[in-house]
């Protein structure tokens, strides 16, 4: 099926650009800094981030495969090409650490903050969608495939700003906050894209 192959294409890309992050984050971090310990902001945000990323990757080639509006396949595919790559420089990193890519403590924890979400219904930090609005989306098709995803990307997008603006201010590592920043940037400016493709039709973030 077609989009097995995107997802093998972005995966190899995130592989990639895992290994080529491997000598920037060692200059950036100098021969005598320490390395992140498995509780630091930094290891929490490479490790939650990557669970977030990975959730829009699949909610992304989902819609690909719901409708023929090439605006909603274009920003589909831009978010899911983005987040594989940054989910492959974040796990990179751990590798880098030598730390586990798994924490038994709960999600957002290194920024205080392990109430957020529940876990319920797979729900596991700020933003994410449940399994039952997953379903839900590979369920629809066209226009109220577009109005869903976009609505539900939004959500994602705003967990994901409060995950990256919480690593600009604990994170250590320079190119980590750099890309946390990147993130936010990016992110704000597609939320405010997203809010105009709802506009076109009919529709509107959710509260």
């Amino acid at each position: 099926m077609r989009h097995v192959g995107l997802i093998a294409g972005a995966a190899a890309a995130a592989l990639v650009a895992a290994g080529a992050i491997t000598y920037a984050v060692a200059e950036d971090r100098g021969p005598a800094a320490a390395t992140p310990s498995a509780a630091s902001a930094d290891a929490g945000f490479a490790r939650d981030m990557a669970v977030h990323h990975q959730q829009a990757v699949e909610m992304s080639y989902l819609v690909r495969d719901r409708t023929q509006d090439p605006e909603v396949r274009r920003l589909a595919y831009d978010i899911a090409q983005t987040q594989a790559n940054q989910r492959g420089m974040l796990l990179g990193w751990l590798d880098l650490w030598g730390l586990p890519k798994v924490s038994a403590d709960a999600p957002m924890t290194w920024m205080g903050m392990s109430d957020m979400a529940s876990g319920k219904d797979g729900s596991l930090m700020p933003g994410m969608a449940t399994n039952t609005e997953m379903k839900k989306l590979g369920t629809l098709s066209g226009k109220q495939a577009e109005v869903f995803y976009l609505q539900l990307m939004t959500d994602h997008h705003k967990g994901g700003i409060h995950m990256a603006e919480g690593c600009v201010s604990a994170c250590t590592v320079g190119v980590e906050k750099r890309l946390a920043q990147g993130m936010v940037d990016a992110q704000k400016s597609e939320i405010d894209l997203m809010a105009d493709m709802l506009k076109a039709r009919g529709a509107a973030a959710r509260p």
